[in-house]
């Protein structure tokens, strides 16, 4: 289980050239994306479509790494080699454990937007 997600507000500022414009922006995109990202990876494991559940852990794994969530991406990158190497085992469990870190972190991120506001 991956360490709780803590926002290092300076490493993606410091990406972005400081600019907290860009950043609020970026906030507000993966929380509006957030539910929907969920529901994708949930319904690319039901279809059993692994060219689909891998595109959609890929993306998942660049969003969270975006906002400097090493322990989610590896999370991620992890259920994308399941997906690889075709082990069912315990995918249901992983797709799970993936998309309540995406909740959490939309929670973290979701603060730091209001503070920003």
């Amino acid at each position: 289980m991956a360490d709780p997600f803590v926002l290092n507000r300076k490493t993606i500022l410091d990406r972005l050239g400081g600019d907290e414009e860009i950043f609020a922006v970026m906030l507000d995109m993966y929380l509006q994306d957030v539910d929907s990202n969920c529901a994708t990876l949930a319904a690319a494991l039901a279809s059993g479509d692994a060219a689909a559940l891998k595109r959609e852990v890929h993306t998942v794994k660049g969003l969270l790494a975006t906002f400097s969530d090493e322990d989610g991406a590896a999370e991620a990158l992890a259920v994308e080699q399941k997906v690889r190497h075709g082990e069912a085992a315990g995918l249901e469990l992983a797709v799970a454990a993936l998309q309540a870190r995406l909740r959490e972190v939309g929670v973290v991120l979701g603060n730091e937007l209001a503070r920003l506001r």
